[in-house]
């Protein structure tokens, strides 16, 4: 083969690789267009383009009801779990979360057994359908105390639990507050030291509900809380005594993603508790004004007969 073939040879491999190793996307307008220039050389194949093109149209119009509807905004990732929770409580949802993974069996708490699915591999497996009612159950509860326009506590000392707090709270906006840091022995027990006499007397102190996302290193809240008349909904693993909080909701307690499923899911209620309460005092104002009006064409109506 001489010098100058040679030359040609490698030039056309090197641009017939280049073009197998093209995106997909490329190709595929390459390959549009190259198919459109040798159809549109006469009327004849505009029509026949068009046609198919309608054709293709038809066919996803009919068909697209069927397929997939996945797109960025429906995906689910994991960064939803604190962001985008979920507002009620599913079977599939709390299996996603492994809520269903307890402690040992060697080391599950004597009361724990009436939620107790099992053991496999050693591992106590945790009733989800137990979980679901009980964690609708707070659910409810957390929305009538927002509605009554209690205050509300998220309390979340480990780390990983600090962000998923901070959010909980913050969706119930005035009435959520949150602790994320280590709860600090006689915050409600001596409070009036702790806050000052003033603070106490003028500002609400004392939370009407806790949420408690890790309540086996959070005795001491929950002690305070008992002492202070104060509800508690805490996660309680295999290993707790349900008995430690009010309303336990059995679940994993060492997963990030169940305790982000969790307050997301109460936060939610809670936030809808707002609304309503808001929504409630707009409606009473409504009539307020409407009466106040009412009252004062009533007395001019009287003042010109």
């Amino acid at each position: 083969m001489s010098q100058p073939t040679l030359r040609t040879w490698l030039a056309s491999a090197r641009c017939s690789s280049k073009a197998a190793t093209a995106s997909p996307s490329s190709s595929r307008i390459f390959a549009r267009c190259q198919s459109t220039e040798e159809l549109l050389k006469t009327p004849e194949d505009w029509a026949r383009f068009k046609q198919k093109r309608q054709e293709t149209k038809d066919i996803i119009e009919i068909f697209g009801q069927y397929g997939s509807t996945v797109n960025p905004d429906n995906t689910f990732r994991l960064r939803h779990g604190i962001h985008k929770p979920i507002a009620h409580a599913t079977t599939s949802a709390l299996l996603a979360a492994g809520a269903h993974f307890g402690h040992a069996s060697t080391r599950m708490n004597p009361n724990f057994v009436p939620y107790a699915y099992g053991t496999r591999a050693g591992i106590t497996i945790i009733d989800l359908d137990h979980t679901v009612p009980m964690l609708r159950r707070a659910a409810n509860l957390t929305r009538q105390v927002a509605r009554d326009g209690g205050i509300i506590l998220f309390i979340g000392t480990r780390p990983d639990l600090r962000p998923v707090v901070y959010k909980a709270s913050e969706r119930l906006g005035k009435q959520g507050f949150h602790v994320g840091d280590r709860w600090l022995p006689g915050t409600l027990s001596n409070r009036r030291q702790f806050f000052g006499e003033s603070e106490v007397d003028s500002h609400r102190t004392t939370p009407d509900l806790a949420i408690i996302l890790n309540p086996l290193q959070n005795t001491i809240a929950i002690q305070e809380c008992a002492q202070a008349h104060v509800p508690t909904i805490g996660i309680i693993d295999s290993n707790v005594d349900p008995r430690l909080v009010m309303y336990p909701i059995p679940a994993n307690d060492e997963n990030t993603r169940t305790a982000e499923l969790v307050a997301g899911i109460l936060s939610i209620a809670g936030g809808e508790g707002v609304a309503l309460r808001e929504k409630a005092r707009i409606e009473k104002l409504k009539k307020k004004e409407k009466w106040t009006r009412q009252k004062r064409s009533k007395a001019l109506y009287e003042n010109d007969a």
